[in-house]
């Protein structure tokens, strides 16, 4: 009597604890501090407060999704506080030229999406220059377009629309937070069920190999720094509704901060590495730990000092993980070099009956 053993694969709740291996640090982090403020702080964890904290992150989770992609593909977007300005007065400036409130707000998402595929995509992707120089110009020359687009003053947005958006809600959900579950959804579709998102990992791995391999690098770059531009706008509009008017103070710490969730989530700064899933747990954890200090009294400069020191130690984190994790090249060396010892010890059994017949029979035996 033969007797068949079968071995079960992994559970499904042992793959998902797998699929949180890059994250799984500010995991415990938003978990531990949900806790730590719960216990000290006893408004912390009502309703009106959780939406609060959501709300106010709401710009910063929408840029951040976008700068996932940016980060993936081993840039960063600098200028998307900048883009989100103009986006704002460029929302102002067509409701005054006599269009819809909802028209305007389309089409300031599309101008986003322009300015971030001309003013970035173009010059990083197609010219090969460095994201730095080139988002910090973009940044530099954006901010001046702003100030002389809105000669330095605010445009109030009264249509019904902006306060909608900022104080309704759908099903006892805020707009802003359904913003931020819809772009959420779609980005990690994006991710993990579309070419685009394989694409984007394979330009962060290695540029010319994704190019060899018949990917269209420029083009998948320039819509990535298009997708952040719309993303941008999009910030640029909640901002906007929520004070109630278009103004052109550009908001510095908007990028450094998207940089900090990315980076705290587990996307490699040096590309080809990341999660939009990370990315929200590291939006969550910046937020959660302004709310906690502003509830406790924290005065805001203190705020900024720790926000600086996170943004610090997410990128020291991301330097010793690249360094214990084996590079893409090594990787690849190692696969060829293992796929090449097998074929060897296949060419030698083939050529030694003898081992041909123990090759045999060992696999007739794991059989």
């Amino acid at each position: 009597m033969t007797i068949e053993s079968t071995t079960s694969g992994p559970s499904p709740l042992s793959r998902v604890w797998a699929g949180t291996r890059l994250f799984r640090p500010v995991l415990f982090l938003v978990i531990a501090m949900l806790v730590f403020f719960a216990i000290t702080q006893p408004v912390f964890f009502t309703a009106g407060n959780i939406f609060n904290v959501l709300t106010a992150a709401a710009p910063l989770w929408v840029v951040s999704m976008g700068m996932t992609l940016v980060v993936i593909t081993g840039g960063v977007d600098l200028s998307v506080g900048a883009t989100a300005a103009l986006a704002g007065i460029f929302l102002a400036k067509t409701i005054e030229a006599g269009l819809p409130a909802w028209v305007a707000l389309l089409l300031s998402v599309v101008f986003g999406a322009v300015v971030g595929a001309l003013a970035n995509g173009l010059f990083i992707g197609w010219l090969r220059l460095s994201f730095f120089v080139v988002t910090i110009a973009s940044m530099t020359t954006l901010t001046g377009i702003v100030n002389l687009w809105s000669n330095s003053r605010s445009f109030y947005l009264t249509d019904p629309l902006f306060s909608q958006i900022s104080g309704g809600a759908l099903l006892g959900i805020p707009y802003p937070v359904c913003v931020m579950i819809v772009v959420f959804a779609l980005f990690l579709y994006l991710e993990r069920r579309t070419f685009f998102g394989r694409d984007v990992f394979a330009v962060g791995g290695s540029f010319s190999a994704a190019r060899l391999s018949g990917i269209r690098t420029t083009r998948t770059i320039v819509l990535v720094y298009a997708i952040s531009g719309a993303l941008g706008a999009v910030a640029g509009v909640l901002s906007s509704s929520r004070v109630g008017a278009a103004t052109p103070q550009v908001d510095p710490s908007l990028p450094l901060l998207a940089v900090a969730a990315v980076l705290l989530g587990g996307t490699s700064l040096l590309g080809g590495l990341g999660s939009v899933v990370g990315t929200a747990l590291g939006v969550l954890f910046i937020g959660l730990l302004q709310n906690g200090l502003s509830i406790a009294g924290i005065a805001s400069f203190w705020q900024q000092v720790i926000t600086g020191v996170i943004l610090v130690a997410a990128v020291l984190g991301d330097r010793i993980s690249a360094r214990r994790r084996p590079s893409r090249r090594q990787r690849a060396a190692d696969a060829r070099a293992q796929a090449d010892a097998q074929a060897e010890a296949r060419a030698e059994a083939a050529a030694d009956p003898v081992l041909a017949a123990g090759a045999e029979t060992e696999a007739t035996g794991a059989r």
